[in-house]
């Protein structure tokens, strides 16, 4: 557990999927906005264990670390947040992806749960860089990585599929400032 003044980040416990399930569906039309295509079963307590599962395999094998974030006065899922595509050899990074619940837009957490896991992935997993994506029009998203530190590389043209289309994507990173 990771423990900042106002979230924690904790892997999310299979005995929390329905919390999980109810954070995806209550926020579903919000998350769908800036998301990849969702399968029929995601929506699904089974597609939500199943996914829990996935996150465990996956910490095993070094290919990606996912954490809830939880209001530290009320122990509540408000969002997620993860690194995926764990790359190691000689580039030592990942990606990182994460969904705040939209009531709680707005109130810091999701910047500080942003620098928790950055801390993480360089003191812990000893990763050099972290990349972002954000699409260009999602302002809040790139306030949150920029107050964490994270600064503008550039625009990848169409580079991730949502809602059928072809979306352009601002890159962020991070580099770890020990290396």
């Amino acid at each position: 557990m990771f423990k900042g003044d106002k979230v924690y980040l904790k892997p999310i416990a299979l005995k929390e999927v329905e919390a999980l399930h109810d954070l995806n569906v209550r926020n579903s039309d919000f998350f769908q906005q800036f998301s990849m295509s969702r399968s029929e079963d995601y929506y699904t307590i089974e597609g939500q264990k199943e996914r829990i599962r996935q996150f465990n395999e996956n910490r095993e094998k070094d290919l990606g670390y996912h954490f809830g974030v939880y209001k530290n006065d009320e122990d509540t899922l408000i969002g997620t947040i993860d690194l995926f595509q764990v790359l190691r050899g000689s580039l030592q990074g990942a990606f990182i992806g994460y969904f705040l619940d939209q009531e709680h837009n707005g109130k810091g957490y999701m910047t500080e749960a942003v620098k928790l896991i950055v801390k993480y992935a360089f003191d812990e997993l000893n990763l050099h860089r972290i990349e972002a994506g954000v699409m260009p029009h999602n302002i809040g998203s790139i306030r949150v990585l920029e107050k964490a530190g994270f600064h503008k590389e550039g625009i990848a043209r169409k580079n991730v599929k949502i809602n059928g289309k072809w979306e352009d994507h601002q890159v962020l990173a991070i580099i770890n400032p020990q290396d």
